[in-house]
């Protein structure tokens, strides 16, 4: 059974939420009504994440295999990143939407096995580094269609762009254009794959007490086009406690998975990547 470091951090998060609930259990206004009432809804959140990743690049004259980075480079400790989100109701029925993280992640080990990655392979017995970089942001307009004093839903459709930047580096044995090899101690190689693809999906809100609300959210797209042949989804949930009219915190969960099979000149191969793990962040409504 695979472990699941992130857990450690459960019992801190519980704990800090639970006693900011305690010390204001005697608030008896609704405080939590404007989550649901308010023009704007910020949330900025520490965000602890654990990943999986796998990739392959295709050489100039070859297709390469898939790399399990989990497997060759070993799994990264969790880290704590920034996730941003931001709600704009226009009107009760429409609304504008926008979101934003980022996930960078640095690895290094001795290598096992050989790594094959576009013309360049990684040396098993040779120390290799990865740098992993996910970006991903989100404008998005919301149709309110059902609204009721205690909760609501919303459908929306937009603009989703992720960027992926894999680079690999150390000794590795380079093969050219014209079929020649060579092997350079300090190698680099570096692909990005920047992916901007429409979203849809739909959302809700819960009322649940009066100074508790909950939100989910579940997004998903599949497209076929301009050499991309792709899915991905992006579920959330969330339970936000409002310790006073326009501020409060929260513990969400949040999982985001995409394979994507391209054949572009800048990406040419299979990228598959997954994120999860669990959110404490910070509300704000006005």
């Amino acid at each position: 059974m695979r472990s699941r470091p992130w857990l450690k951090h459960v019992p801190a998060l519980l704990g800090g939420l639970v006693g900011v609930s305690i010390a204001g259990s005697a608030q008896a206004q609704s405080n939590a009504q404007g989550l649901l009432d308010n023009s704007w809804v910020f949330n900025l959140g520490a965000f602890v994440v654990g990943s999986d990743l796998s990739a392959g690049l295709n050489g100039s004259s070859r297709n390469n295999p898939t790399i399990d980075f989990d497997k060759n480079y070993g799994r990264a400790d969790d880290a704590t990143r920034i996730r941003g989100d931001v709600l704009w109701r226009i009107t009760p029925v429409h609304h504008l939407r926008f979101m934003y993280f980022n996930n960078d992640t640095t690895r290094s080990r001795v290598l096992d096995n050989d790594v094959q990655w576009g013309d360049y392979t990684f040396k098993a017995g040779s120390r290799s580094d990865l740098q992993y970089k996910f970006e991903v942001s989100e404008l998005a307009y919301e149709w309110g269609f059902l609204k009721t004093p205690t909760y609501e839903l919303a459908a929306s459709f937009g603009l989703h762009y992720s960027k992926t930047t894999l680079q690999l580096s150390g000794t590795a044995t380079v093969t050219d254009a014209n079929g020649q090899t060579g092997t350079a101690s300090a190698a680099s190689k570096a692909s990005s794959l920047p992916a901007p693809l429409p979203v849809i999906g739909l959302r809700g809100g819960w009322l649940l007490a009066p100074n508790w609300y909950l939100d989910g959210q579940a997004q998903f797209f599949k497209v076929n086009i301009d050499g991309y042949d792709g899915r991905w989804s992006d579920l959330r949930l969330g339970a936000t406690w409002m310790f006073a009219k326009n501020f409060g915190v929260g513990l969400g969960y949040n999982r985001f998975g995409t394979r994507v099979d391209v054949d572009r000149n800048n990406f040419g191969g299979t990228l598959k990547a997954s994120y999860s793990g669990l959110q404490a962040y910070l509300t704000g409504t006005f």
